[in-house]
């Protein structure tokens, strides 16, 4: 497969970006979990908690970040198969809220639009920046 340099360097953003974003919460996480549930105006009640987020937001966001960072080195087209799994998860996650419990307030809605943005971006790297060298 041929990759152009448009889609190599767009790509190369993209994963850069996303890990860079799932890390920075990765870290914020392990260093001090409430900061996290701050965002979205969470008070965490014990220590059960603190050790969740820890483990959910710490120690699965860097094994997602450190996984981004791989395939950015290793195999950029799985790397973006990746991404848009992750963002179009994201994305339909918080569609389900919409839908369940009612509309975003401004982070969720902010994080909506970029969640979708990346998750389209990564669908049409995919579709449209990958052909066969003849």
């Amino acid at each position: 497969m041929y990759e152009s340099k448009f889609v190599k360097i767009t790509s190369m953003l993209l994963l850069g970006f996303s890990a860079l974003a799932i890390m920075m919460v990765a870290f914020m996480a392990f260093g001090n979990p409430q900061s996290v549930m701050d965002l979205v105006q969470v008070k965490l009640p014990n220590t059960d908690a603190y050790s969740s987020i820890r483990g959910v937001y710490g120690g699965v966001g860097v094994t997602i970040g450190v996984t981004l960072i791989y395939l950015l080195l290793k195999d950029r087209r799985k790397g973006l198969c990746f991404a848009a799994l992750l963002w179009g998860g994201y994305a339909v996650s918080r569609s389900f809220t919409i839908v369940l419990e009612g509309a975003l307030g401004a982070f969720g809605t902010q994080w909506l639009i970029i969640e979708s943005i990346l998750f389209v971006l990564s669908i049409l790297l995919l579709l449209t920046g990958y052909r066969s060298r003849k």
